[in-house]
């Protein structure tokens, strides 16, 4: 059974030490992420962020008890189970393939995965335009007309630019 959990990103690794005592070993883990290059003090640089911040999805077969689940409320570095992810494993499903559906060979999701969430503005996560807000002014098919500033310009699929929805 899959469940969402709410965690201290800094004490992911107690987490897990936790899950395997608890459990006997570790449940699969699935954490959709993003990487992208931004320029800090005049260097490229690799950023991986995880598009749910502290929120991860996991799947054991022992979460199907509910004595297990009361038992993993007290993991060091867990803040809390969402409730309700028994009734929801078809919503998560569908969550999970739905990203699986935008990942690139090395398991990052690509820029067309928040394409489809956009609906007026976003915000350049990478590239030349990084941390500059633009509004949608047209949708094409492998394109977006977009107004950054004054600008009119339109950005490419095909572009490794990534940009996040406001």
């Amino acid at each position: 059974m899959w469940i969402v959990i709410k965690y201290k990103r800094n004490e992911f690794n107690f987490l897990k030490q936790d899950f395997k005592k608890t459990l006997g070993d570790l449940p699969l883990f699935f954490r959709p992420k993003i990487k992208y290059k931004k320029i800090i003090r005049s260097k490229f640089k690799f950023i991986e962020r995880d598009i749910l911040g502290d929120y991860l999805i996991c799947y054991h077969e022992k979460f199907k008890n509910n004595k297990i689940l009361s038992i993993l409320n007290n993991l060091k570095g867990l803040k809390y189970l969402l409730k309700d992810s028994q009734v929801n494993q078809k919503e998560i499903m569908g969550f999970i393939n739905y990203c699986k559906s935008f990942e690139n060979k090395e398991g990052y999701l690509t820029s067309a995965f928040f394409k489809t969430m956009i609906t007026k503005k976003a915000e350049f996560i990478s590239g030349p335009f990084s941390n500059m807000i633009f509004e949608i002014i047209e949708r094409q098919k492998n394109k977006l007309k977009i107004l950054v500033g004054n600008i009119v310009t339109t950005i490419s699929d095909n572009k490794n630019y990534l940009y996040r929805p406001i």
